[in-house]
């Protein structure tokens, strides 16, 4: 394997205590030392309606990253298109690729970011939510139509570009926790992302299966993968597992549906655990890699081995803002990011 590039996906999360104000600040922050650090990307997340994640619109905050960072690709981790058209997807990217070109990521998904009511609100209150999960293949092929000029003659769009008219291409992705979304993935020529950090169990495959079946594209000429996975490290295992404890309940309580903000270790160590939540807690730590960096990096390298990627994304967590830039200090040094970067 060639040397192991590192990138980060952040879901702005609000910490008890904090508003979604500061966890919209703290994203700027973080961006900003991945920049500094060396990493390759830098993503947001779309989710809606939610007490203890900030970031709504993925597009609207990568503008603001990309004007306070020079040198890392921004991208969305991911647009949830099933709620949009795709011809306004295409032009909000076109968009960030013109401002900022070479840089910009297009991630997309298709899951809802939150309740099906909430959904409801974001297609309007007429829409049939199976239907637009169904839609989904075909909403992909416009997307990609758009972003490269392809509209074929005959096509109900055709004579239809999306503007600003620019040379780049936004690198798209796919982005998924199951193998259905390296399907659409492989069969429109686009990168993946598969979430281990939501599923960790079948990513292997689903990546296997993805390269098998990709076809090449005006996007893509060869297949190109990633994993992203939850990761907290501190200079020692012994505090990392403290730290760690806040990540280990805001992910039961997300599983629980009382997720409403990351609480500090101290109260999450003494949270009234039940059997059942200490089940949980421990099978989830499958999508989740906690130590200090010695550990952590062995643990990288061999999560990237099994998928067979040269990158890894990571999810850093932790109460403190202090914690997350921490463990994105300590990965860049165990992997010597950012080496000759002058910014």
């Amino acid at each position: 394997m060639n040397v192991l590039k590192l990138s980060i996906l952040d879901q702005s999360p609000v910490s008890s205590g904090f508003t979604h104000s500061e966890a919209l600040q703290q994203t700027i922050q973080l961006a900003q030392a991945a920049d500094r650090l060396g990493y390759t990307r830098f993503w947001v997340s779309e989710h809606h309606n939610s007490a203890g994640l900030a970031g709504s619109s993925p597009e609207v905050l990568l503008s603001t990253l990309a004007a306070r960072t020079s040198r890392i690709r921004l991208g969305s981790g991911g647009v949830l298109l099933p709620h949009y058209s795709a011809y306004k997807v295409a032009e909000n990217f076109r968009m960030l690729e013109a401002l900022y070109p070479g840089r910009i990521d297009l991630g997309i998904g298709r899951a809802p970011g939150g309740t099906p009511h909430t959904a409801k609100a974001l297609r309007g209150v007429s829409a049939d939510l199976f239907e637009g999960l169904e839609r989904f293949p075909a909403q992909v092929s416009d997307l990609l139509r758009f972003l490269t000029d392809s509209v074929e003659p005959g096509h109900v769009f055709e004579g239809i570009r999306a503007t600003p008219l620019v040379d780049g291409v936004p690198q798209v992705w796919l982005l998924g926790s199951t193998g259905q979304s390296g399907v659409y993935a492989s069969q429109a020529g686009a990168a993946f992302c598969f979430a281990h950090f939501i599923n960790g169990a079948g990513g292997q495959q689903a990546v296997r299966s993805y390269r098998k079946s990709f076809r090449p594209s005006a996007l893509n000429v060869v297949p190109q993968a990633t994993v992203c996975i939850y990761v907290l490290c501190a200079e020692t295992d012994e505090e990392a597992e403290r730290q760690a404890a806040s990540f280990d309940l805001r992910i039961l309580q997300v599983e629980k549906g009382e997720f409403a903000g990351v609480l500090p270790p101290e109260e999450a160590l003494a949270y009234p655990y039940s059997e059942w939540d200490r089940t949980r807690v421990r099978d989830n730590r499958s999508r989740m890699i906690i130590g200090g960096p010695k550990r952590v990096k062995e643990q990288l390298l061999e999560l990237a081995e099994s998928y067979e990627v040269d990158e890894v994304m990571v999810v850093a967590g932790g109460y403190h803002m202090e914690t997350r830039v921490r463990t994105c200090e300590l990965l860049a040094e165990a992997f010597g990011l950012g080496i000759g970067i002058r910014l």
